[in-house]
């Protein structure tokens, strides 16, 4: 990133830190990376659960505004999804900060394809066009709001794995294959295809008795898809619950592959992580995977949602280590280049001030 003789002064509004969102976990990823001055500003509920609410937005207008007049920023950066209830608030907070003087950036971090089909697309090409750029986790989302006519600026960007997540793990030597765990780290929600991830593991299981499946999260459908697995008769089934710190990397240092098959998504975390620690993936093609990911390097991308198709492919991973290990080795080198909170939030920096420098 360009030196200046003055750090660039950057205000992000996200959620609540304590919420267990991915937005909220992005941020707390990267704050110990920023090389300028960069400070958060809260909004919505300070709960649990993430959401704008009706109750917080006159608290947080007023606060934003505040924020804005006293600390002065060279840019804000609005984190809305398109999909929910902050887009509208968010809006909001754009037209303040634009009426007061300042420029605005928007990282559009969900992207629910079904609500970008009935939207207004008329109103949200008004409103984005008001910004002075536009990060999206994926070009096929760049190409939507493009054919929409949004004219500003849009970027590419991802989200990241926290570097604390792997300290103290070498890929070379750490990365043994002799669990034959397959992981499944999600949301448990019909959406994240965690019952095609269970017709998966029945087909394998039947070939390789030796084989285990891990789920790790937690959801709505936990109870329903416990039920089941146990209708399937299906043993070595492992149902963990949300994980975090040391016990999220001992989950991705226990697996030897990674399966997920979620419906759609932005730039999916998970997979990232489990790169990082050596896992080969087996997933579709969504969101920002479909950039990046390369078919046999790194595992199998399909749009398939057929079991049979994922089982067929990680035959060949479960019968040849050399295989498998060629493609751990491979993943984790280039999650390391590339997804690292370290690198990912100087990236984000140096998109958004030579931007500045170069349009004003």
């Amino acid at each position: 990133m360009a030196k200046h003789s003055k750090k660039m002064k950057l205000l992000i509004n996200t959620p609540s830190l304590k919420i267990l969102g991915g937005v909220a976990n992005h941020y707390i990823g990267l704050r110990a990376f920023w090389t300028q001055n960069v400070k958060y500003n809260i909004v919505g509920r300070r709960g649990k659960k993430s959401g704008s609410g009706k109750y917080w937005l006159p608290w947080d207008i007023f606060k934003f505004m505040f924020r804005l007049l006293t600390f002065r920023p060279n840019v804000v950066l609005l984190n809305p999804s398109l999909g929910d209830n902050a887009l509208k608030r968010d809006f909001i907070f754009l037209e303040i900060a634009r009426r007061l003087g300042f420029k605005v950036v928007i990282f559009i971090h969900g992207f629910n394809l079904e609500y970008a089909s009935r939207i207004n697309k008329d109103w949200i090409t008004k409103n984005l066009n008001k910004a002075s750029m536009i990060f999206v986790l994926a070009n096929a989302f760049k190409k939507i709001l493009q054919s929409w006519e949004v004219t500003v600026p849009i970027r590419l960007t991802t989200t990241k794995i926290d570097d604390v997540l792997l300290e103290n793990f070498i890929p070379s030597e750490d990365r043994i294959f002799k669990n034959r765990n397959i992981l499944c780290l999600t949301r448990i929600e019909k959406a994240k295809g965690v019952y095609e991830t269970v017709d998966t593991y029945a087909i394998l299981k039947r070939q390789y008795n030796d084989l285990t499946l891990t789920f790790v999260g937690d959801g709505s459908e936990l109870g329903a898809l416990k039920k089941y697995v146990a209708n399937k008769d299906l043993s070595d089934v492992k149902f963990t619950g949300r994980l975090g710190g040391e016990a999220l990397s001992n989950a991705y240092k226990k697996a030897d592959f990674f399966l997920f098959m979620s419906y759609g998504e932005g730039m999916p975390t998970v997979v990232l992580e489990a790169m990082a620690f050596g896992l080969p993936v087996f997933t579709r093609n969504v969101g920002g995977l479909v950039d990046f990911f390369e078919n046999d390097r790194m595992g199998y991308i399909s749009d398939s949602l057929n079991p049979v198709d994922f089982a067929n492919a990680m035959k060949p991973y479960l019968e040849n280590e050399d295989q498998t290990h060629k493609v751990a080795l491979y993943n984790a080198q280039y999650a390391k280049e590339h997804f690292m909170a370290s690198s990912v939030a100087q990236q984000l920096e140096s998109n958004i001030f030579l931007h500045l420098q170069h349009f004003g």
